[in-house]
């Protein structure tokens, strides 16, 4: 509400509108208190038509029609009659400081209005206004113009910097969305494919071996509906920290190693540092990151042997995961699409102030990453 009255009264054209009505007004009152002649009251009439001109045609300047404005009320003026017209000067400035496009001409313009007075000083005899007083009144005016104006930019600049921040903000959470559902139906998908791909191998020689295959991928899918189900009721949620059901922590990487190595890979994990100390949000990146690099291990180095270190110390959380050992060339259109894995490492790492770096080594490949943690979360 405030932002739409802000707009309907700053911005919009009803205040410019308004003023030839207002200058309407002075006339009425300065033809009903002081009757004068037939021409001054003409010459009252005249400024309303410049207004009029001015706020309704959209391409008349300013200062085109400040002359018709001024020069009218100064004549009219010379009899010390029709004193309220002169309250155009003052609706002058005020135009002059809200709608003029440089400070340079506001100011112009304003000298103008606040020169009234005096030369309507000058043409009368005697001398009748109270020119002090006048002019103190239109800079005051011209002052309270320039006030609305800068709030005007100010409200502009506002609804700009909170579109583009919700903006953001969107695409912040698409990025999100889409880091997750790499995380849960990708992986989940993977895991589950190695596993049934294990149980047709060995099928036909090993019953036991194949039903345990098909054993961990019941689990590996049925863990993954799980989190999937999670972060539906998150993101359907309308409460902000209603549904908050813990995500995976840096404490079940070894779950994770574990169920790496039961699906064939050749990984050892090495931690140091006490991992539930971790906070939940660098944790689940660890996990996250863990994750990924474990499945393209399992993806483009299924014979090679991949060390996965966690460390906790000196306030930072690292991770290192190192494959060493023949890679598997994918397809052709492989190299060619996005890394989206790699690319939601980085960003996870990123947004948690952290370090992150991955690329080829001479005998494999390395992912490695560091993460800022509290202070006391290291002790």
């Amino acid at each position: 509400m405030i932002r739409g009255s802000a707009r309907a009264w700053f911005a919009a054209n009803d205040l410019r509108r308004a003023l030839p009505f207002f200058s309407l007004a002075f006339g009425l009152v300065a033809a009903i208190t002081q009757p004068s002649s037939a021409t001054d009251l003409a010459l009252v009439v005249i400024p309303v038509v410049a207004w009029s001109v001015w706020a309704f045609a959209r391409d008349v300047p300013l200062a085109a029609v400040s002359p018709v404005i001024v020069i009218p009320v100064i004549v009219a003026q010379r009899s010390g009659e029709l004193e309220p017209a002169m309250f155009n000067a003052s609706l002058l400035a005020f135009a002059a400081a809200r709608w003029s496009r440089s400070v340079a001409a506001a100011a112009l313009l304003g000298l103008l209005a606040a020169a009234t007075p005096l030369l309507v000083a000058a043409v009368q005899d005697p001398m009748e206004v109270a020119v002090a007083l006048w002019v103190v009144a239109i800079v005051f005016v011209w002052i309270v113009g320039r006030a609305v104006a800068r709030q005007e930019r100010l409200v502009v600049e506002l609804e700009g910097t909170r579109r583009q921040l919700a903006q953001q903000a969107l695409l912040e959470e698409r990025r999100r969305i889409a880091r997750d559902v790499h995380d849960f139906v990708g992986h989940g998908l993977a895991a589950v494919m190695l596993q049934v791909t294990s149980a047709r191998h060995v099928l036909r020689r090993d019953a036991d071996a194949a039903e345990e295959a098909l054993r961990s991928a019941e689990e590996v899918g049925r863990r993954g509906m799980q989190e999937l189900r999670r972060t539906v009721t998150l993101l359907r949620s309308d409460d902000e920290v209603g549904v908050a059901a813990p995500g995976p922590s840096a404490t079940e990487i070894r779950a994770l190693v574990d169920e790496a190595r039961a699906g064939g890979l050749a990984v050892e994990l090495r931690t140091r540092g006490d991992l539930s100390l971790v906070p939940p949000s660098v944790g689940l990146a660890l996990y996250r990151i863990a994750q990924e690099a474990l499945a393209n291990a399992a993806r483009h180095a299924p014979r090679a042997r991949t060390t996965l270190g966690v460390e906790l110390a000196n306030g930072r959380a690292a991770l290192l995961a190192e494959t060493s050992g023949p890679l598997v060339a994918g397809p052709a259109f492989e190299s060619k699409r996005p890394h989206y894995g790699l690319i939601g490492m980085r960003e996870r790492a990123t947004t948690l102030g952290g370090e992150f770096a991955a690329g080829p080594t001479r005998d494999g490949w390395r992912v490695r990453c560091e993460l800022p943690v509290e202070d006391d979360g290291s002790r």
